[in-house]
């Protein structure tokens, strides 16, 4: 049974970092690409970034490239989302997702093992 497990929300001020932890298990996490959505009240689940089965490719969404930082740590099977300089409008919640090619990485429905979410709530 695959599960992924975030953790590391939490409730920040505005220009604050959290670095946001996602563990998986009942895979072979090496053979998985890994990606970062959120979802905020009434909104739809949007891309943040991923990161390839290597950690060598990543990609972001325009809304945080240069603010966020995909890793992956394969002996822990553990993703991390570093995000630094906060803003309110990235309070969501975070959810790590699995999925076995890189194709339409973006797309939310191309990934099927999702996480349970964690909350990150930056004030103003």
């Amino acid at each position: 049974q695959v599960q992924l497990v975030e953790s590391g929300g939490a409730l920040v001020q505005a220009g604050g970092s959290l670095r946001l932890s996602c563990v998986a298990s009942g895979l072979a996490f090496p053979n998985f690409v890994m990606g970062w959505f959120r979802q905020a009240p009434g909104k739809e689940r949007e891309f943040m970034a991923a990161n390839s089965k290597s950690g060598s490719t990543t990609g972001y969404a325009d809304s945080v490239e240069g603010r966020f930082t995909i890793s992956r740590n394969n002996a822990k099977n553990t993703v991390y989302l570093q995000m630094n300089s906060l803003k309110p409008e990235d309070t969501a919640v975070y959810y790590c997702a699995a999925k076995p090619t890189w194709g339409a990485v973006r797309d939310a429905v191309t990934y099927p093992h999702w996480g349970q979410g964690t909350q990150v709530t930056v004030s103003s």
